[in-house]
């Protein structure tokens, strides 16, 4: 009987003793698995970062197993369907602040932009505050950064670790020819100032008329000083090829690379009549003044030959001044341009415009 009972005993103990084993193994993967689900988020509530550790999947569950309630205008990013990964920061303002750009997933890098509200005051404050925010939790890293665009400043919050991440977050492009500075390579730290200077070569194709010529041709058939024009002239076409060099959309340079005449101008053809030996040519109008090449008395006539010796007469006080004709003009109504010296023998320089009689 003794026996028996020994045994007895000895199977029980044995069986409490796989129970206690299995419990502590059933308890063992519990927190292996509890581990496994759990996340370590960086919480920043109007600019104040806390370290939390979780088993939320996204970002809402997380707001609401801390007991933030958002209303409408607070913000949230990345937002609340987010799913939370482990080491994600979650910036919360609930004064609301608006421009934000950030990766559609709320995984990665994102910026934030403005310069208001706890998004700033996290941008100022040091990266100390953030690790110290409690327990073995090691925050993401978050720098405040200015960066200027064609002379537009941007005050940003992100967590990009270098120049090229937070321009591509900011959507912001470069080639080979703009510049950043400092290099896209560079490490991002704290109130990092960051300028992109956007420059654009490209070759801009300019069309410009040209103007026709006069060709003047005298003649004894009409009554001196009458014109009369035997063909009528018509603009050309000139196009030229520019190297347009704009820095932040300003031209700073424009190099000339070729110049061709597509289509030629057609002069103007006129005959004027001449005057016959012994005869007198006159011609009444208005005259005007300009500031000649060179010195003297010397006018500028539309169609009288160079050479020719003109008396000019003021209609209004008989004054008289003999010029000689070495340049064409003018071309809009008046008769002849003096020069400076010339007017003057006549007229006051103020005056501008005198009625005149010519003779030659």
């Amino acid at each position: 009987m003794g026996s028996v009972r020994a045994t007895r005993v000895r199977r029980l103990r044995i069986r409490k003793a796989i129970q206690r084993s299995t419990l502590a193994a059933v308890v063992l993967s519990a927190g292996f698995a509890y581990l496994a689900l759990e996340k370590r988020v960086t919480l920043v509530v109007d600019g104040r970062p806390e370290a939390v550790r979780t088993l939320s999947s996204n970002v809402g569950q997380l707001l609401a197993g801390e007991g933030i309630a958002l209303r409408a205008g607070d913000l949230v990013q990345p937002p609340p369907g987010t799913p939370l990964a482990d080491g994600m920061t979650v910036v919360v303002d609930l004064d609301g602040i608006h421009g934000v750009q950030i990766d559609s997933r709320g995984v990665g890098v994102w910026v934030v932009e403005g310069s208001a509200g706890p998004f700033a005051k996290l941008a100022v404050r040091p990266i100390e505050d953030l690790s110290s925010a409690g327990g073995f939790v090691e925050p993401s890293r978050v720098f405040g950064a200015r960066v200027v665009v064609k002379g537009k400043e941007r005050d940003v919050l992100t967590n990009a670790a270098t120049v090229r991440e937070l321009l591509s977050a900011m959507g912001i492009r470069f080639d080979d020819r703009d510049r950043v500075l400092p290099s896209p390579s560079t490490p991002l730290k704290p109130s990092l100032l960051v300028r992109v200077v956007d420059i654009d070569v490209r070759v801009r194709r300019v069309e410009r008329p040209i103007p026709p010529t006069t060709v003047t041709t005298s003649t004894f058939e009409l009554p001196p000083g009458e014109v009369r024009v035997v063909q009528a002239g018509r603009p050309g076409l000139l196009v030229e090829a520019w190297r347009v060099r704009r820095v932040d959309g300003t031209v700073v340079s424009r190099e000339l690379l070729w110049r061709r005449v597509v289509r030629p101008a057609v002069p103007t053809r006129r005959l004027v009549g001449a005057r016959a030996d012994g005869e007198q040519g006159v011609q009444v109008g208005e005259a005007s003044w300009y500031h000649a090449p060179g010195t003297g008395f010397t006018a500028a006539h539309p169609w009288l030959p160079f050479g020719t010796v003109v008396t000019v007469t003021n209609l209004d006080n008989g004054r008289r001044v003999t010029v000689t004709i070495n340049d064409r003009g003018p071309f809009g109504g008046r008769i002849i341009d003096l020069s400076e010296e010339a007017f003057a023998a006549i007229a006051p320089l103020g005056q501008g415009v005198a009625d005149v009689r010519l003779t030659w």
